[in-house]
């Protein structure tokens, strides 16, 4: 899979500005924001997002897709929370920020135009090919194993976005509702950011008192 049939599908199929050079980086801030948690954590607090909320793995970090301006909320949020004074292993990309663009997905969860299989029905990396030569999004999530040559350890999507619809709808924000306490989460609106960083935040500091490894980073700047 050429990088510049990845950098056509965000930009031409979901209009997601990247940023220039190989690999191809989506820029944060523009369209979403990303909180980067571990993937216990991430998976723990999946129910708090949208069904169509984009999700993306990598290695052992999940990246949730927010409402553009979050990154910038988040600090005061964790501190109203009463997180602020607590080291978590959980960091925002917002403004002037950049995320490694994943696979990109079918919707049938297959790679797009995946890279052509050996005779021996093995993609470079040996992921293994369907009959019909396409390769699984998800292909050795279990075995680090990620298809096409030189995507060992690439991100991959857990929740694809789906070209031609609006993305950003789906998106956790900050509510007035959400944001003194109330319900949120009205029928057709987005998930409420407030609900899902208190629901992260808490299962980032259960991953780390069990000793699963130290924080990465200090709070979020």
């Amino acid at each position: 899979m050429a990088w510049e049939r990845v950098r056509r599908w965000y930009e031409g199929g979901l209009g997601w500005e990247t940023a220039p050079g190989i690999p191809v980086r989506l820029r944060t801030g523009v369209r979403f924001d990303v909180l980067d948690v571990p993937a216990e954590a991430g998976h723990a607090s999946l129910r708090r997002l949208g069904a169509h909320a984009p999700v993306a793995l990598r290695g052992d970090r999940m990246m949730l897709l927010v409402a553009a301006g979050s990154a910038e909320e988040l600090p005061g949020l964790l501190r109203w929370l009463e997180w602020g004074s607590l080291p978590l292993d959980l960091s925002a990309s917002g403004a002037g920020g950049l995320m490694e663009a994943p696979l990109p997905c079918r919707a049938d969860g297959l790679v797009t135009e995946a890279a052509p299989c050996r005779a021996d029905g093995l993609v470079t990396e040996a992921a293994p090919c369907r009959a019909d030569g396409a390769v699984p999004c998800r292909a050795g999530l279990a075995g680090g194993v990620v298809p096409g040559g030189g995507w060992q350890g690439a991100a991959v999507w857990l929740r694809p976005p789906v070209p031609g619809s609006e993305v950003e709808a789906s998106l956790p924000a900050l509510s007035a509702v959400g944001a003194l306490g109330g319900v949120g989460g009205a029928p057709g609106r987005a998930p409420d950011l407030v609900r899902l960083v208190d629901t992260v935040a808490t299962h980032c500091h259960r991953v780390r008192l069990r000793g699963a490894g130290p924080p990465r980073s200090q709070g979020c700047r």
